[in-house]
């Protein structure tokens, strides 16, 4: 009796240390859940934005020089002011022209003097012709001597309107509204019209162009809204901010053989001038906005060789993977073209310790304020 007790004893501590080995080693072996980070697929608007780099150019650029010789006497801006059209910018020394209208204001009065004696004589011969009282070739020539006094008076007219107009290229104007650049000549130089010595550079700033090329693939997206005003922005180098935002202007007429692009003419107010002449930007072309189209963060898509996928997080907490259709994409999210719904549950952060099947707890999220969002 002894014996079969210490049997029984025996066989039930090997049953318990066995059903208690079995417990341990499948505890083990049960994978932990993996904490990830998980964001809702929305479905909204998104927009197709071609980017080209690109050179602001201004549409006037106007190199201002003197048509006449002479001092320069005085000089009527600053450098880097803005002035208007119309606005004097510098005063050549105005005497010798002064004194060549007076001149030729002078030579006009003596001949308009001598053209009127001429007429008289004209009128008196013409009376005297009908009484045979003067030859007929003396009324011919004296037609002739009236006609030439008429053109003497023009020709001294036209030499008071040069010295006028002198005048008026002693004090050179604003072609354009715009910003002047750097002084290139000190009052006191003498400057000419034949060694064609700018006198000062003025920049139109407001409205501003950039000119940008865009590759051959995208063109005939561009082509199909050419009717329609395009929305373009101008952004730093980085694509990190945005220095101005205006509209595509025009096309250019050929593609470039050699890069096979085509230019285009974007046009800015440019109120604030953040826009400066010969600056590289990026222009981002606002081709057209797809709405009603599915949505996730682009932490989300994941690639593997030629193929595109996402975790998808499933009712019970495991994750499958999901292979989908990109369609646009922008800087922080993509469109989902196929393989995703509206309201499907995607990781976003974690999925290097992912495999199908994976157990997971969505962590909460933390936006920028500080406030705890959590996933659904």
């Amino acid at each position: 009796m002894w014996l079969a007790i210490v049997a029984a004893l025996g066989i039930g501590a090997w049953v318990w240390f066995h059903d208690r080995f079995r417990s341990s080693s499948t505890a083990n072996r049960r994978t932990p859940a993996v904490p990830v980070s998980a964001a809702v697929a929305t479905k909204g608007s998104i927009d197709v934005n071609f980017t080209g780099l690109g050179t602001v150019t201004p549409l006037a650029t106007i190199t201002v020089k003197t048509r006449i010789d002479g001092e320069l006497m005085d000089v009527y801006y600053r450098e880097g002011d803005m002035v208007r059209q119309g606005a004097t910018l510098v005063q050549i020394d105005p005497r010798p022209f002064q004194v060549q209208l007076e001149q030729a204001e002078a030579q006009l009065a003596k001949d308009q003097a001598v053209l009127e004696n001429a007429r008289t004589d004209l009128q008196r011969y013409e009376q005297l012709i009908l009484k045979n009282a003067v030859a007929q070739q003396i009324l011919v020539t004296q037609r002739s001597t009236v006609r030439q006094g008429e053109a003497t008076v023009k020709t001294d007219q036209a030499a008071i309107d040069t010295a006028k107009l002198n005048l008026v290229y002693c004090r050179p104007t604003a072609p354009v509204t715009g910003r002047i650049g750097l002084r290139l000549v000190d009052p006191g130089n003498f400057v000419s019209a034949a060694a064609g010595t700018p006198l000062v550079v003025i920049t139109q700033m407001q409205p501003m162009s950039v000119i940008f090329t865009l590759p051959e693939a995208q063109v005939q997206r561009v082509l199909d809204h050419r009717y329609t005003p395009l929305h373009v922005d101008a952004m730093n180098r980085d694509m990190t901010r945005t220095l101005a935002a205006g509209t595509l202007s025009t096309l250019d007429n050929q593609f470039d053989p050699t890069t096979g692009t085509l230019k285009m003419r974007a046009t800015f107010p440019n109120k604030n001038e953040r826009l400066i002449p010969n600056e590289f930007v990026n222009a981002r072309l606002l081709v057209e906005t797809k709405t009603g189209v599915t949505l996730v963060p682009n932490a989300a898509v994941q690639r593997s060789g030629t193929s595109t996928f996402v975790y998808v997080v499933k009712a019970d907490r495991t994750v499958t993977v999901r292979k989908v259709k990109l369609g646009t994409t922008d800087a922080e999210r993509s469109e989902i073209a196929s393989g995703l719904k509206p309201g499907e549950e995607v990781v976003t952060e974690g999925v290097d310790k992912l495999t199908e099947g994976t157990h997971v707890v969505v962590q909460p999220q933390v936006d920028d304020a500080n406030a705890i969002v959590m996933s659904p």
